[in-house]
């Protein structure tokens, strides 16, 4: 009995020695783990002997936050990771699967079949399928694109200028004498069409007779002058760049256009998740495209393949947006389309059920709660085109407030000359007829304020003159 108990003993001291042994010895393995990545700009590039990029800068960190070391090597057979008919993997999933590698840190798309094969962390960047063309693969002028230079507050704040302008001009040229000093006897020459008229003919800088004759008058004319007159220089300067730029604005919008078309070649990366999404489609047009990317086999080896082909012309590279957005900004003559599909994520990848999976997921959002990963994504994602992007952008409301300003003053400046005009012709009449300014002011006004039958007094006092 006593024998037994201290075999039990043993067993129980062996047992327990084992396990931390096996513990110390993976804590030991664990100290340097060993990390596969891929090269991929701007993910992971070579510097002398030294690899840098949004990946390395992003295993530093992760790496300062867990207080693990690392050893960096490169996937020998230069391949992300797909499953063959067998369901051997290749490339930075394969190596990990076969314990070659801890950690695989590259641009990982998050798959369903790869989350079977190995732990994925939360992804540490968001990105989706869309397509990169060059800028000169562009659509056809619509019929309004001649309206693109301000945007559509800008036309109605210029549309009410016009009609104020007009609508001054015809009230100022029936308040002021110097304009029509015999409202009884003559027809006054600015109707409100014939304002219209010359509003229109100043604003298209043809000009449109008869002048005014009044200081009033011209003082609006005049504001009216200097307001088409950088109202046009605003307008064409800003229509010469949208044309420049109007490369841009793709033929191909998205993958229905893509798909309806057979000018323009297009595929994606071989073996890659992108091709994935369209063979496991089972939207039509998706199908559509992956069959003929299968039966003209237009897949490319590589990413800086797809780049070099769309570079060319004639070609249309399906790949992930954030990749495309990196050709876009290295490459001004690349440009890419609005419509991103298939939303997923880039994640590490560890060995199927590492406790490392949740202590690396942790870091990733901690980093990315810290602002962290959008540092890293501006880091590596500058662009030398912003600047060129912004060119061609509308002219808005609020950058033509001075003009604005400047038209509206003019504008009150000439009613108030023409209500003085009025008012001293006012005071001359009074003194003559012998009565009070006000009344000859208020007669006056409303008489050339008259829309029709301003000549009617004038009837009048010939109809007494037959009875006298």
């Amino acid at each position: 009995m006593q024998i037994s108990r201290n075999k039990m003993l043993f067993g129980f001291f062996a047992l327990s020695f084992g396990f931390f042994l096996e513990t110390g010895i993976c804590a030991a393995v664990q100290s340097e783990l060993r990390i596969t990545t891929i090269k991929q700009e701007p993910y992971t590039i070579s510097k002398g002997t030294q690899l840098e990029g949004f990946c390395m800068d992003l295993l530093s960190e992760v790496a300062k936050k867990l207080g693990f070391k690392y050893r960096v090597q490169l996937v020998k057979d230069g391949s992300y990771g797909r499953q063959d008919d067998n369901g051997n993997w290749n490339g930075m999933i394969g190596e990990v699967v076969r314990g070659e590698a801890d950690l695989a840190i590259a641009p990982l798309t998050l798959t369903a079949a790869r989350e079977k094969a190995v732990g994925m962390t939360k992804p540490f960047m968001q990105t989706g399928i869309s397509i990169l063309l060059r800028k000169d693969i562009s659509e056809g002028s619509g019929f309004f694109d001649f309206l693109t230079p301000f945007t559509a507050e800008t036309w109605v704040g210029i549309l009410i200028a016009y009609l104020g302008t007009a609508a001054s001009i015809f009230i100022v040229a029936r308040i002021s004498p110097c304009e029509w000093s015999q409202p009884q006897s003559e027809q006054n020459r600015f109707s409100f069409l014939h304002s219209l008229w010359y509003t229109a003919g100043a604003l298209t800088l043809q000009g449109a007779g008869p002048h005014p004759k009044a200081l009033s008058g011209r003082v609006i004319c005049c504001s009216w002058w200097f307001f088409t007159v950088v109202l046009l220089a605003c307008y064409f300067s800003n229509l010469s760049s949208s044309k420049s730029s109007e490369s841009a604005q793709l033929m191909v919008k998205g993958f229905e256009d893509l798909a309806n078309q057979d000018t323009i070649e297009y595929g994606c990366l071989a073996g890659s998740s992108t091709l994935a999404f369209f063979k496991n489609s089972n939207n039509p047009v998706y199908r559509r495209i992956y069959e003929h990317m299968e039966r003209t086999k237009s897949f490319v080896s590589s990413m800086d393949e797809g780049v070099r082909r769309a570079k060319e012309g004639n070609f249309a590279f399906i790949g992930e947006s954030v990749s495309l957005d990196l050709a876009v900004a290295r490459h001004c003559e690349l440009v890419r389309a609005h419509e991103v599909v298939g939303m997923r994520g880039y994640s590490i990848a560890a060995a199927f059920g590492s406790p490392l999976i949740k202590n690396l997921s942790v870091a990733i959002l901690q980093l990315s709660e810290a602002g962290e990963l959008a540092y890293l994504r501006s880091k590596w994602w500058a662009s030398s085109c912003i600047a060129d992007r912004t060119k061609s952008s509308p002219v808005q409301l609020h950058s033509l407030k001075g003009m604005f300003l400047v038209l509206s003053l003019g504008l009150g400046l000439g009613a108030l000359l023409a209500v003085l005009e009025l008012t001293s012709k006012s005071r001359r009449g009074a003194v003559e007829q012998r009565k009070s300014c006000c009344t000859v002011l208020t007669e006056e006004l409303s008489l050339r304020l008259r829309t029709s039958n301003a000549s009617r007094p004038q009837e009048n006092v010939d109809k007494d003159k037959e009875k006298a």
